[in-house]
Protein backbone atom coordinates (compact mmCIF):
# COMPACT_ATOMS: atom_id res chain seq x y z
CA UNK A 1 0.00 0.00 0.00
CA UNK A 2 1.06 3.29 -0.52
CA UNK A 3 2.05 5.90 1.95
CA UNK A 4 -0.57 9.26 2.07
CA UNK A 5 -0.17 11.54 -0.71
CA UNK A 6 2.91 13.89 -0.07
CA UNK A 7 4.95 12.04 2.00
CA UNK A 8 8.39 11.46 0.91
CA UNK A 9 10.41 8.04 0.85
CA UNK A 10 13.96 7.47 0.89
CA UNK A 11 15.04 4.25 -1.40
CA UNK A 12 18.36 3.80 -2.37
CA UNK A 13 19.96 3.11 -6.00
CA UNK A 14 21.95 0.20 -6.76
CA UNK A 15 25.00 2.22 -6.02
CA UNK A 16 23.85 2.79 -2.05
CA UNK A 17 23.23 7.00 -3.03
CA UNK A 18 19.38 8.01 -1.76
CA UNK A 19 16.88 8.26 -4.51
CA UNK A 20 13.76 10.01 -3.83
CA UNK A 21 10.31 9.76 -4.97
CA UNK A 22 6.85 11.61 -4.30
CA UNK A 23 4.34 8.86 -3.57
CA UNK A 24 1.25 9.71 -5.41
CA UNK A 25 -2.32 8.70 -5.29
CA UNK A 26 -2.58 4.99 -6.22
CA UNK A 27 -4.99 5.65 -8.68
CA UNK A 28 -3.41 7.70 -10.52
CA UNK A 29 -2.99 5.97 -13.44
CA UNK A 30 -7.23 6.42 -13.59
CA UNK A 31 -6.79 10.51 -12.46
CA UNK A 32 -5.14 11.35 -15.48
CA UNK A 33 -6.30 7.68 -17.75
CA UNK A 34 -9.26 10.37 -20.12
CA UNK A 35 -6.20 12.82 -20.55
CA UNK A 36 -4.00 9.89 -21.91
CA UNK A 37 -6.55 8.37 -23.69
CA UNK A 38 -8.04 11.74 -25.41
CA UNK A 39 -4.19 12.41 -26.65
CA UNK A 40 -3.42 9.05 -27.62
CA UNK A 41 -6.60 9.24 -29.82
CA UNK A 42 -5.86 13.02 -31.35
CA UNK A 43 -2.00 11.75 -31.96
CA UNK A 44 -3.11 8.35 -33.48
CA UNK A 45 -1.07 8.67 -37.09
CA UNK A 46 -2.45 5.26 -38.59
CA UNK A 47 -2.27 4.55 -42.63
CA UNK A 48 -4.87 6.21 -44.05
CA UNK A 49 -4.01 9.37 -42.44
CA UNK A 50 -0.74 9.19 -43.65
CA UNK A 51 -1.45 8.08 -46.56
CA UNK A 52 -3.98 11.93 -46.55
CA UNK A 53 -0.30 13.53 -45.76
CA UNK A 54 1.59 12.37 -48.06
CA UNK A 55 -0.85 13.10 -50.72
CA UNK A 56 -1.91 16.68 -49.40
CA UNK A 57 2.24 16.78 -49.55
CA UNK A 58 3.03 16.09 -52.82
CA UNK A 59 0.12 18.02 -54.19
CA UNK A 60 1.08 20.91 -52.33
CA UNK A 61 4.99 20.22 -53.85
CA UNK A 62 3.86 20.54 -57.26
CA UNK A 63 1.75 23.52 -56.77
CA UNK A 64 5.12 25.12 -55.25
CA UNK A 65 6.85 24.13 -59.02
CA UNK A 66 4.33 25.95 -60.66
CA UNK A 67 4.42 29.47 -59.21
CA UNK A 68 6.38 30.78 -55.93
CA UNK A 69 3.93 30.72 -53.05
CA UNK A 70 1.74 28.56 -54.80
CA UNK A 71 1.55 26.49 -51.63
CA UNK A 72 3.15 25.76 -48.51
CA UNK A 73 6.12 24.24 -48.99
CA UNK A 74 8.55 26.85 -50.92
CA UNK A 75 10.19 24.30 -53.44
CA UNK A 76 13.06 26.76 -53.52
CA UNK A 77 15.03 26.88 -56.85
CA UNK A 78 18.88 25.51 -55.45
CA UNK A 79 20.45 26.68 -58.56
CA UNK A 80 22.74 23.06 -58.07
CA UNK A 81 22.29 21.35 -61.65
CA UNK A 82 25.95 20.14 -61.73
CA UNK A 83 25.68 17.14 -58.78
CA UNK A 84 29.03 15.65 -57.50
CA UNK A 85 30.25 12.74 -59.62
CA UNK A 86 33.38 11.37 -57.92
CA UNK A 87 35.47 12.67 -60.63
CA UNK A 88 36.38 15.86 -58.55
CA UNK A 89 40.00 16.62 -58.25
CA UNK A 90 41.86 19.21 -56.50
CA UNK A 91 41.49 21.54 -52.82
CA UNK A 92 38.18 22.63 -52.24
CA UNK A 93 37.04 24.68 -49.05
CA UNK A 94 34.23 24.95 -47.01
CA UNK A 95 32.32 27.15 -44.96
CA UNK A 96 29.40 26.51 -42.79
CA UNK A 97 27.75 29.20 -40.85
CA UNK A 98 24.33 28.44 -39.10
CA UNK A 99 24.13 29.51 -35.40
CA UNK A 100 26.74 30.25 -33.08
CA UNK A 101 29.91 28.61 -34.36
CA UNK A 102 31.13 28.42 -37.79
CA UNK A 103 32.95 25.73 -39.31
CA UNK A 104 36.17 25.90 -41.80
CA UNK A 105 36.30 22.60 -43.60
CA UNK A 106 39.29 21.63 -46.37
CA UNK A 107 39.35 18.28 -48.48
CA UNK A 108 41.75 17.27 -51.27
CA UNK A 109 40.03 15.03 -53.66
CA UNK A 110 41.96 12.77 -55.94
CA UNK A 111 39.25 12.09 -58.32
CA UNK A 112 37.67 8.51 -59.15
CA UNK A 113 40.19 6.24 -57.53
CA UNK A 114 41.57 7.84 -54.80
CA UNK A 115 38.08 10.21 -53.85
CA UNK A 116 38.80 11.52 -50.68
CA UNK A 117 42.90 11.99 -49.97
CA UNK A 118 42.46 14.05 -46.82
CA UNK A 119 40.18 16.31 -44.67
CA UNK A 120 40.94 19.02 -42.05
CA UNK A 121 38.00 21.11 -40.21
CA UNK A 122 38.24 23.60 -37.35
CA UNK A 123 35.24 24.89 -35.30
CA UNK A 124 35.26 28.87 -34.17
CA UNK A 125 32.85 30.15 -31.45
CA UNK A 126 30.98 33.92 -32.78
CA UNK A 127 31.35 36.14 -29.99
CA UNK A 128 27.76 37.36 -28.67
CA UNK A 129 28.66 41.00 -29.33
CA UNK A 130 29.25 40.27 -33.06
CA UNK A 131 25.84 38.09 -33.15
CA UNK A 132 24.31 41.66 -32.99
CA UNK A 133 27.00 43.95 -34.41
CA UNK A 134 27.42 45.26 -38.40
CA UNK A 135 27.38 42.92 -41.41
CA UNK A 136 31.16 44.02 -41.90
CA UNK A 137 32.25 43.16 -38.20
CA UNK A 138 30.59 39.57 -38.46
CA UNK A 139 32.20 38.34 -41.94
CA UNK A 140 35.29 40.46 -41.11
CA UNK A 141 35.48 37.72 -38.07
CA UNK A 142 34.60 35.17 -40.35
CA UNK A 143 37.60 35.91 -42.97
CA UNK A 144 39.72 36.55 -40.33
CA UNK A 145 39.05 32.78 -39.26
CA UNK A 146 39.44 31.40 -43.07
CA UNK A 147 42.63 32.78 -43.42
CA UNK A 148 43.78 31.53 -40.48
CA UNK A 149 42.87 28.07 -41.66
CA UNK A 150 44.11 28.67 -44.99
CA UNK A 151 48.15 29.42 -43.53
CA UNK A 152 47.74 26.42 -41.90
CA UNK A 153 47.27 24.60 -45.50
CA UNK A 154 50.24 21.73 -45.39
CA UNK A 155 51.12 18.00 -45.91
CA UNK A 156 48.77 16.36 -48.21
CA UNK A 157 47.07 19.60 -49.68
CA UNK A 158 48.20 20.99 -52.42
CA UNK A 159 46.58 23.83 -54.51
CA UNK A 160 47.88 23.77 -58.49
CA UNK A 161 49.62 26.62 -59.36
CA UNK A 162 47.74 29.37 -60.73
CA UNK A 163 44.85 28.49 -59.01
CA UNK A 164 42.54 30.90 -56.78
CA UNK A 165 40.99 29.14 -53.59
CA UNK A 166 37.29 27.91 -53.82
CA UNK A 167 35.02 27.52 -51.14
CA UNK A 168 31.58 26.43 -50.69
CA UNK A 169 29.29 28.33 -48.42
CA UNK A 170 26.89 26.57 -46.28
CA UNK A 171 24.35 29.33 -45.12
CA UNK A 172 21.39 28.20 -43.22
CA UNK A 173 19.35 31.43 -42.90
CA UNK A 174 16.42 32.35 -44.92
CA UNK A 175 17.91 33.13 -48.04
CA UNK A 176 16.63 34.12 -51.47
CA UNK A 177 19.29 32.47 -54.00
CA UNK A 178 19.90 34.49 -56.91
CA UNK A 179 22.39 31.45 -59.27
CA UNK A 180 24.64 28.62 -57.62
CA UNK A 181 27.08 31.69 -56.39
CA UNK A 182 24.59 34.34 -54.68
CA UNK A 183 21.96 34.85 -52.31
CA UNK A 184 19.94 37.91 -50.59
CA UNK A 185 19.52 37.39 -47.13
CA UNK A 186 15.82 37.67 -45.91
CA UNK A 187 16.14 38.17 -42.30
CA UNK A 188 18.55 37.03 -39.25
CA UNK A 189 17.20 33.93 -37.31
CA UNK A 190 18.75 31.70 -34.43
CA UNK A 191 19.70 35.18 -32.37
CA UNK A 192 21.76 36.88 -34.42
CA UNK A 193 20.34 40.49 -35.50
CA UNK A 194 23.03 41.70 -37.44
CA UNK A 195 22.78 45.15 -38.47
CA UNK A 196 23.16 46.18 -42.52
CA UNK A 197 22.94 42.91 -44.06
CA UNK A 198 19.24 42.14 -44.70
CA UNK A 199 18.58 42.79 -48.39
CA UNK A 200 22.40 41.93 -49.28
CA UNK A 201 24.10 39.09 -50.81
CA UNK A 202 25.51 37.74 -48.88
CA UNK A 203 28.22 35.85 -50.83
CA UNK A 204 29.44 39.65 -51.77
CA UNK A 205 29.35 40.11 -47.71
CA UNK A 206 32.05 37.23 -47.63
CA UNK A 207 33.72 38.03 -50.62
CA UNK A 208 33.78 41.63 -49.68
CA UNK A 209 35.54 40.35 -46.38
CA UNK A 210 38.09 37.66 -47.36
CA UNK A 211 39.63 40.60 -49.79
CA UNK A 212 40.22 42.75 -47.33
CA UNK A 213 42.27 40.04 -45.12
CA UNK A 214 44.23 39.45 -48.00
CA UNK A 215 42.67 36.05 -48.32
CA UNK A 216 43.22 34.85 -52.37
CA UNK A 217 39.67 32.62 -52.18
CA UNK A 218 35.98 32.79 -53.92
CA UNK A 219 33.32 31.38 -53.41
CA UNK A 220 31.94 28.96 -56.26
CA UNK A 221 29.00 27.68 -54.17
CA UNK A 222 25.88 28.81 -51.87
CA UNK A 223 24.16 26.49 -50.55
CA UNK A 224 21.95 25.25 -47.72
CA UNK A 225 22.50 22.44 -45.16
CA UNK A 226 20.14 19.91 -46.92
CA UNK A 227 20.97 20.58 -50.40
CA UNK A 228 24.91 19.96 -48.81
CA UNK A 229 23.76 17.00 -47.24
CA UNK A 230 22.55 15.48 -50.70
CA UNK A 231 25.10 16.52 -52.50
CA UNK A 232 27.92 14.82 -49.60
CA UNK A 233 26.01 11.64 -49.81
CA UNK A 234 25.80 11.83 -53.90
CA UNK A 235 29.29 11.66 -54.31
CA UNK A 236 29.32 8.44 -52.87
CA UNK A 237 25.91 6.62 -53.73
CA UNK A 238 24.60 7.97 -57.68
CA UNK A 239 21.48 6.45 -55.89
CA UNK A 240 20.81 9.39 -53.45
CA UNK A 241 17.42 11.20 -54.61
CA UNK A 242 16.76 12.98 -51.77
CA UNK A 243 18.31 14.48 -47.90
CA UNK A 244 15.76 14.93 -45.07
CA UNK A 245 17.47 16.63 -41.84
CA UNK A 246 15.43 15.90 -38.58
CA UNK A 247 17.18 16.95 -36.22
CA UNK A 248 16.51 20.54 -33.79
CA UNK A 249 14.46 21.60 -36.53
CA UNK A 250 13.87 19.91 -40.26
CA UNK A 251 14.09 19.60 -43.77
CA UNK A 252 14.20 17.98 -47.21
CA UNK A 253 15.69 18.35 -50.59
CA UNK A 254 15.43 16.19 -53.40
CA UNK A 255 16.88 15.80 -57.23
CA UNK A 256 13.95 17.33 -59.74
CA UNK A 257 14.00 17.49 -63.54
CA UNK A 258 14.09 20.57 -64.92
CA UNK A 259 11.07 19.93 -67.24
CA UNK A 260 8.90 19.30 -64.09
CA UNK A 261 9.12 22.76 -63.07
CA UNK A 262 7.04 25.59 -64.66
CA UNK A 263 8.31 28.05 -63.00
CA UNK A 264 11.82 28.03 -64.49
CA UNK A 265 10.20 29.13 -67.39
CA UNK A 266 12.81 27.97 -69.91
CA UNK A 267 15.96 28.25 -67.90
CA UNK A 268 17.41 24.82 -68.60
CA UNK A 269 20.70 23.44 -67.72
CA UNK A 270 22.58 20.55 -69.83
CA UNK A 271 22.33 17.97 -67.12
CA UNK A 272 18.01 18.79 -67.25
CA UNK A 273 18.07 18.24 -63.58
CA UNK A 274 18.53 20.53 -60.59
CA UNK A 275 18.16 20.31 -56.72
CA UNK A 276 14.65 21.86 -54.78
CA UNK A 277 14.88 22.79 -51.68
CA UNK A 278 11.22 21.92 -50.26
CA UNK A 279 11.26 24.01 -46.83
CA UNK A 280 8.72 21.41 -45.83
CA UNK A 281 8.34 22.36 -42.34
CA UNK A 282 5.85 25.04 -43.31
CA UNK A 283 3.40 22.46 -44.04
CA UNK A 284 0.52 21.83 -42.14
CA UNK A 285 -2.44 19.88 -44.07
CA UNK A 286 -4.09 16.86 -42.54
CA UNK A 287 -1.67 16.78 -39.55
CA UNK A 288 -3.26 15.40 -36.06
CA UNK A 289 -3.20 17.97 -33.81
CA UNK A 290 -3.81 18.42 -29.97
CA UNK A 291 -4.70 21.40 -27.90
CA UNK A 292 -1.21 21.07 -26.71
CA UNK A 293 0.06 21.70 -30.16
CA UNK A 294 -2.39 24.51 -30.79
CA UNK A 295 -0.91 26.26 -27.66
CA UNK A 296 2.44 25.73 -27.92
CA UNK A 297 2.36 27.66 -31.43
CA UNK A 298 -0.03 30.11 -30.42
CA UNK A 299 2.87 31.05 -27.57
CA UNK A 300 5.78 30.92 -30.35
CA UNK A 301 7.38 33.29 -32.06
CA UNK A 302 6.32 32.78 -35.22
CA UNK A 303 2.14 31.25 -34.62
CA UNK A 304 0.81 29.43 -37.07
CA UNK A 305 3.41 29.02 -39.28
CA UNK A 306 6.02 25.79 -39.84
CA UNK A 307 3.38 23.09 -38.30
CA UNK A 308 4.67 20.31 -39.64
CA UNK A 309 7.79 21.06 -38.33
CA UNK A 310 6.79 21.50 -34.70
CA UNK A 311 4.99 18.17 -34.50
CA UNK A 312 8.37 16.44 -35.85
CA UNK A 313 11.38 18.36 -35.02
CA UNK A 314 13.73 17.77 -31.95
CA UNK A 315 13.02 21.13 -31.01
CA UNK A 316 9.49 20.84 -30.34
CA UNK A 317 9.07 17.31 -29.04
CA UNK A 318 10.18 18.00 -25.52
CA UNK A 319 8.00 21.04 -24.83
CA UNK A 320 4.45 19.28 -26.44
CA UNK A 321 5.62 16.43 -23.72
CA UNK A 322 6.19 19.14 -21.11
CA UNK A 323 3.02 20.83 -21.93
CA UNK A 324 1.04 17.39 -21.31
CA UNK A 325 2.77 16.62 -18.38
CA UNK A 326 1.97 19.72 -16.63
CA UNK A 327 -1.96 19.44 -17.40
CA UNK A 328 -1.70 16.27 -15.97
CA UNK A 329 0.01 17.07 -12.95
CA UNK A 330 -2.77 20.42 -12.79
CA UNK A 331 -5.84 18.10 -13.02
CA UNK A 332 -5.07 14.70 -12.50
CA UNK A 333 -2.58 14.87 -9.87
CA UNK A 334 0.04 12.75 -11.37
CA UNK A 335 2.64 13.82 -9.45
CA UNK A 336 0.92 14.57 -5.69
CA UNK A 337 -1.33 17.21 -4.58
CA UNK A 338 1.56 19.72 -5.72
CA UNK A 339 2.41 20.85 -9.30
CA UNK A 340 6.17 21.60 -9.51
CA UNK A 341 6.88 25.03 -10.20
CA UNK A 342 9.76 24.21 -12.96
CA UNK A 343 7.28 22.25 -14.67
CA UNK A 344 5.69 25.50 -16.11
CA UNK A 345 8.53 26.82 -17.67
CA UNK A 346 8.76 26.82 -21.60
CA UNK A 347 11.25 24.45 -22.97
CA UNK A 348 12.43 23.13 -19.66
CA UNK A 349 12.22 19.21 -20.89
CA UNK A 350 13.91 19.01 -24.01
CA UNK A 351 13.75 16.22 -26.86
CA UNK A 352 17.39 14.65 -25.26
CA UNK A 353 15.41 14.41 -21.94
CA UNK A 354 12.82 12.79 -22.99
CA UNK A 355 14.97 10.62 -25.86
CA UNK A 356 17.02 9.29 -22.39
CA UNK A 357 14.09 8.44 -20.48
CA UNK A 358 12.60 6.42 -23.47
CA UNK A 359 15.79 4.44 -22.99
CA UNK A 360 15.13 3.64 -19.37
CA UNK A 361 14.25 -0.26 -19.31
CA UNK A 362 14.93 -0.93 -15.62
CA UNK A 363 12.02 -2.01 -13.94
CA UNK A 364 12.37 0.76 -11.57
CA UNK A 365 12.33 2.91 -14.02
CA UNK A 366 15.29 4.59 -11.92
CA UNK A 367 16.45 7.09 -15.02
CA UNK A 368 13.04 8.46 -15.65
CA UNK A 369 12.35 9.41 -12.25
CA UNK A 370 16.28 11.07 -11.64
CA UNK A 371 15.37 13.33 -15.68
CA UNK A 372 12.30 14.48 -14.00
CA UNK A 373 13.44 15.32 -10.97
CA UNK A 374 16.64 16.80 -12.52
CA UNK A 375 15.31 19.06 -15.07
CA UNK A 376 11.91 19.57 -13.57
CA UNK A 377 11.78 19.52 -9.91
CA UNK A 378 9.54 16.08 -10.15
CA UNK A 379 9.61 13.49 -7.65
CA UNK A 380 7.64 10.71 -9.01
CA UNK A 381 6.37 7.26 -8.43
CA UNK A 382 6.94 4.30 -10.57
CA UNK A 383 2.80 4.77 -11.68
CA UNK A 384 3.71 8.15 -12.67
CA UNK A 385 6.91 7.55 -14.72
CA UNK A 386 5.25 4.74 -16.67
CA UNK A 387 2.36 7.19 -17.51
CA UNK A 388 5.33 9.58 -18.65
CA UNK A 389 6.89 7.42 -21.07
CA UNK A 390 3.24 6.77 -22.46
CA UNK A 391 3.23 10.39 -23.08
CA UNK A 392 6.91 10.33 -24.53
CA UNK A 393 5.84 7.34 -26.47
CA UNK A 394 2.95 8.88 -28.01
CA UNK A 395 4.25 12.34 -29.23
CA UNK A 396 7.39 10.56 -30.45
CA UNK A 397 5.39 8.18 -32.44
CA UNK A 398 3.12 10.34 -34.08
CA UNK A 399 6.67 12.84 -35.46
CA UNK A 400 8.25 9.96 -36.62
CA UNK A 401 5.48 8.62 -38.37
CA UNK A 402 4.42 11.75 -39.72
CA UNK A 403 7.94 12.26 -40.87
CA UNK A 404 7.76 8.78 -42.43
CA UNK A 405 4.94 10.03 -44.26
CA UNK A 406 6.92 13.17 -45.96
CA UNK A 407 9.63 11.27 -46.99
CA UNK A 408 6.99 8.72 -49.02
CA UNK A 409 5.38 12.03 -50.64
CA UNK A 410 8.39 12.89 -52.05
CA UNK A 411 9.26 9.56 -53.28
CA UNK A 412 6.18 9.15 -54.69
CA UNK A 413 6.66 12.57 -56.78
CA UNK A 414 9.79 11.83 -58.01
CA UNK A 415 7.78 8.22 -59.21
CA UNK A 416 4.72 9.86 -60.68
CA UNK A 417 6.72 12.01 -63.01
CA UNK A 418 9.20 9.42 -63.75
CA UNK A 419 6.59 6.45 -65.12
CA UNK A 420 7.54 4.39 -61.93
CA UNK A 421 11.55 4.60 -62.61
CA UNK A 422 12.07 5.41 -58.61
CA UNK A 423 10.01 2.41 -57.13
CA UNK A 424 11.15 -0.19 -59.19
CA UNK A 425 15.00 0.35 -58.30
CA UNK A 426 17.37 1.08 -55.66
CA UNK A 427 16.81 4.71 -54.64
CA UNK A 428 18.28 6.45 -51.12
CA UNK A 429 17.09 8.71 -48.47
CA UNK A 430 20.53 10.61 -46.88
CA UNK A 431 19.04 11.41 -43.32
CA UNK A 432 21.69 13.52 -41.43
CA UNK A 433 20.12 14.95 -37.68
CA UNK A 434 20.69 14.23 -34.33
CA UNK A 435 16.98 13.35 -33.74
CA UNK A 436 17.47 10.57 -36.20
CA UNK A 437 20.72 9.54 -35.59
CA UNK A 438 20.27 9.02 -31.40
CA UNK A 439 16.10 8.69 -30.82
CA UNK A 440 15.96 5.38 -31.77
CA UNK A 441 12.23 4.63 -31.36
CA UNK A 442 11.89 7.74 -33.68
CA UNK A 443 14.20 6.51 -35.93
CA UNK A 444 12.37 2.89 -35.99
CA UNK A 445 8.52 4.95 -36.16
CA UNK A 446 10.19 6.78 -39.30
CA UNK A 447 10.91 3.37 -41.27
CA UNK A 448 7.85 1.79 -39.74
CA UNK A 449 5.74 4.60 -41.25
CA UNK A 450 7.75 4.62 -45.03
CA UNK A 451 7.30 0.60 -45.12
CA UNK A 452 3.59 0.63 -44.05
CA UNK A 453 2.74 3.26 -46.99
CA UNK A 454 5.07 1.68 -49.70
CA UNK A 455 4.35 -1.47 -48.64
CA UNK A 456 7.06 -4.21 -48.18
CA UNK A 457 7.81 -5.04 -51.67
CA UNK A 458 8.89 -1.30 -52.79
CA UNK A 459 10.08 -0.23 -49.49
CA UNK A 460 12.90 -2.92 -50.09
CA UNK A 461 14.39 -0.10 -52.57
CA UNK A 462 14.12 2.62 -50.37
CA UNK A 463 17.12 3.19 -48.56
CA UNK A 464 17.34 5.88 -45.65
CA UNK A 465 21.18 5.94 -44.84
CA UNK A 466 22.10 8.19 -42.49
CA UNK A 467 25.03 10.37 -43.61
CA UNK A 468 26.72 12.51 -40.65
CA UNK A 469 27.92 15.88 -40.91
CA UNK A 470 27.72 15.26 -44.76
CA UNK A 471 26.65 19.02 -45.22
CA UNK A 472 30.30 20.61 -44.90
CA UNK A 473 32.01 18.42 -47.40
CA UNK A 474 29.14 18.24 -49.62
CA UNK A 475 29.46 22.36 -49.82
CA UNK A 476 33.41 21.23 -50.93
CA UNK A 477 32.27 19.12 -53.72
CA UNK A 478 29.50 21.75 -54.90
CA UNK A 479 32.25 23.93 -54.90
CA UNK A 480 34.51 21.83 -56.87
CA UNK A 481 31.01 20.61 -59.30
CA UNK A 482 30.81 24.55 -59.88
CA UNK A 483 34.59 25.97 -60.16
CA UNK A 484 35.47 28.26 -62.93
CA UNK A 485 38.51 26.40 -63.45
CA UNK A 486 38.16 22.98 -65.79
CA UNK A 487 38.75 19.67 -64.35
CA UNK A 488 41.46 18.60 -66.62
CA UNK A 489 44.49 19.01 -63.79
Amino acid sequence: MLPAVGSLCISRTPRGGPRFTMAVRSNVNVSVAPILTKLQKECAAPLPVLRNVADAMTADMRAGLVVDGGGELKMILSYVDALPTGNERGLFYALDLGGTNFRVLRVQLGGQEERVQATEFEQVSIPQELMCGTSEELFDFIATGLAKFAEKEAGKFHLPQGRQREIGFTFSFPVKQTSIDSGVLIKWTKGFSVSGTAGKDVVACLNEAMERQGLDMRVSALVNDTVGTLAGARYWDEDVMVAVILGTGTNACYVEQMDAIPKLQGNKSPSGRTIINTEWGAFSKGLPLTEFDRDMDAASINPGEQIYEKTISGMYLGEIVRRVLLKMAEEGALFGNSVPEKLSMPFVLRTPHICAMQQDYSEDLQAVGSTLYDVAGVESSLKARKVVIEVCDTIVKRGGRLAGAGIVSILQKIDEDSNGAIFGKRTVVAMDGGLYEHYTQYRRYVHEAVTELLGTEISKNVVIEHTKDGSGIGAALLASANSKFDHDY
